[in-house]
C-alpha cells in the first residue's frame, strides 16, 4: 500500500481486516506513523545479541516463584524457511499462565519442563523467511517470555501501532477483550434490565465485561479489592455499584446491591465469593465460569461451591468458558468493540511493568490482587 495515498491513515477496522476478515468501516483519529529504516543493519545487530529467556524449571506446588523458572541467555538465531524473528515489545501476563504450568488434561497442553514459558505478546518482525510477514510488521501471537521469538508464526496476526498503543492489543483489542465479550454475551446472555455481577471486576477481563454489560442495558455490580479499585469501577467505568471484598461483608453487600437477585454472575475468582453470589441467584440465572484465580495456587484440592444447590432451586445454570471456542467470530467481535471504543463507550486500562527480568515477581501481582487493569510486561 502506498503511504502517500488517502489510505495513509487507516481505520481501526483495518486491524481486524488484516488480522481476521473484512466487516465494517470504523473511523478513529490517526496516530503517528512510524517509519522503519536501515532494516538490514538492525537485523545484523539484533542477531549478534543474546536472547534472555525464562524457561519452566519445575511444576510449582502453590505459588510460582523465581525458582519455578530457569533464566538463561542464548544467541539470537536467524529464521529458516517459514520462520520469523520477532523482537518482543510487550507480553501479556494472565492468570491462565499458572494453569499452563500444571501437568494434566486441560484446554491447552501444559508448558513442558525446559521450554520457554508461554505468553502472548506483541512485537516487531525484524527478519522473515515467511511470505505472510515482512520486516517491519507488528504481530500478535504466542511469543513466550523472552526478548526474541524465532520460529513459525502459528496463529500470529498483524496489528497496527498507528491505530492504537501496542499494549491495547493485549487488552481490549486482544484475547482479553475477546474473553470478556464472548463469555458475557454468549455464555451469560444478559438482557437489558437484568442485574450482572462481576468478580475480579477491576482486572483485565472483568473491567471489560462490566462495561459491555452496561452497553447492553444491564445493572452492573462489580466486586473488587480496595477502595481505589471500587471508585474506579463506578466513577470511570460506569458500574452501578462496587463491593470491596477486602473491607465489606460480601453476602450482606450483595443483598444490598442486588435486592432482586443476580441474573448473570461473571466469575473470575471462585472460592468464597462464588459461594456468596450463588446464594443470591435469581430465577433462571446464568453463572459464567471464566476463571478461579483464588484457587490457582492452592496446595490442597480446589475448593468447590458449597451453595451449588442454589442452581437447582433457581433453575439456574453454571457453564465454563474457553475463549478459543469462539475464534471463528473474533473478527466481528473485534470490530464491534473497536466501534465502542471509538464512541467512548468502552475504556481500557493497562497496568504496565517494565523489564523482562522482573517476570516472576510481576506475574505474582495477579495473584496478590496488586494489578489494576490488564497486566502487561514491557520487555525492554
Amino acid at each position: 500500500m502506498n503511504r502517500s495515498d488517502k489510505s495513509r491513515h487507516p481505520t481501526i477496522s483495518t486491524v481486524y481486516r488484516r488480522a481476521f476478515a473484512p466487516s465494517v468501516n470504523l473511523a478513529l483519529y490517526p496516530f503517528k506513523v512510524y517509519h522503519f529504516r536501515f532494516i538490514s543493519r538492525r537485523v545484523a545487530a539484533m542477531t549478534a545479541q543474546t536472547n534472555r529467556q525464562f524457561l519452566l524449571a519445575k511444576r510449582p506446588v502453590g505459588a510460582a516463584t523465581r525458582e519455578t523458572f530457569t533464566y538463561q541467555e542464548v544467541p539470537v538465531g536467524t529464521p529458516q524457511d517459514g520462520q520469523v524473528l520477532v523482537r518482543n515489545e510487550y507480553l501479556s501476563l494472565d492468570p491462565a499462565m499458572r494453569g499452563w504450568m500444571n501437568e494434566g488434561k486441560s484446554y491447552i497442553p501444559p508448558v513442558g519442563i525446559g521450554e520457554v514459558m508461554r505468553a502472548l505478546g506483541v512485537g516487531k518482525v525484524i527478519a522473515s523467511n515467511n511470505p505472510k510477514f515482512a520486516v517491519g510488521d507488528y504481530v500478535n501471537g504466542a511469543l513466550g517470555v523472552q526478548d526474541y521469538f524465532l520460529g513459525e508464526p502459528r496463529g500470529f496476526y498483524k496489528v497496527d501501532p498507528t491505530l492504537a498503543p501496542l499494549p491495547r492489543y493485549l487488552s481490549a483489542l486482544g484475547m482479553t477483550g475477546m474473553t470478556a465479550y464472548f463469555a458475557l454475551l454468549d455464555t451469560g446472555a444478559p438482557k437489558a434490565g437484568e442485574t450482572v455481577v462481576i468478580s475480579g471486576a477491576a482486572g483485565a477481563v472483568g473491567s471489560i465485561a462490566g462495561q459491555i454489560a452496561k452497553i447492553k442495558g444491564c445493572r452492573v455490580v462489580g466486586i473488587a479489592g480496595g477502595a481505589d479499585k471500587c471508585k474506579f469501577l463506578v466513577d470511570e467505568l460506569g458500574f452501578d455499584a462496587a463491593i470491596d471484598y477486602k473491607s465489606e461483608d460480601v453476602p450482606a453487600a450483595l443483598k444490598r446491591e442486588c435486592p432482586k437477585g443476580v441474573d448473570v454472575y461473571f466469575d473470575n475468582v471462585g472460592g468464597d465469593i462464588l459461594d456468596a453470589v450463588l446464594s443470591r441467584l435469581a430465577l433462571k440465572a446464568r453463572v459464567v465460569i471464566c476463571g478461579a484465580i483464588s484457587q490457582y495456587n492452592n496446595k490442597e484440592a480446589v475448593k468447590g461451591p458449597a451453595n451449588y444447590l442454589s442452581l437447582l432451586v433457581n433453575r439456574a445454570r453454571m457453564e465454563g468458558f474457553v475463549v478459543m471456542d469462539h475464534a471463528a467470530n473474533f473478527a466481528a467481535a473485534g470490530q464491534e468493540m473497536a466501534a465502542w471504543m471509538a464512541q467512548g463507550k468502552l475504556k481500557s486500562k493497562e497496568d504496565i511493568v517494565e523489564g523482562l527480568e522482573t517476570f516472576p515477581e510481576t506475574l505474582m501481582k495477579l495473584f496478590n490482587g496488586e494489578n489494576f487493569g490488564k497486566l502487561v510486561l514491557k520487555v525492554s
